[in-house]
């Protein structure tokens, strides 16, 4: 993914390492560079929003068991697909 905007850090590496931000498990210079491109790029914090919601949702209804990482790819991919068919309705305008 690309929003076609120049960054310090490319977006799909920034959305690579989405899970070890929100894990803690990045070092300090690597959080600030996520951060900052956080800060500057609408749809990877869209992105990083919706990460940090199946994360905490996974959380939540596990009561703290981890969830297989087949689920959290399943339900992610389910999630892009369904905002995709969305976006693509949203941009198509009947002439």
């Amino acid at each position: 993914m690309s929003c076609g905007a120049s960054h310090n850090i490319d977006c799909r590496k920034v959305l690579d390492a989405v899970f070890l931000y929100l894990d803690g498990e990045c070092n300090g210079s690597q959080q600030n560079l996520i951060r900052s491109h956080l800060d500057e790029c609408s749809p990877c914090l869209r992105e990083f929003g919706v990460e940090h919601e199946v994360k905490m949702l996974v959380a939540r209804k596990c009561g703290g068991e981890r969830a297989p990482d087949s689920l959290r790819l399943s339900v992610l991919a389910r999630l892009r697909a369904a905002r995709s068919d969305s976006d693509a309705a949203a941009e198509f305008q009947p002439e």
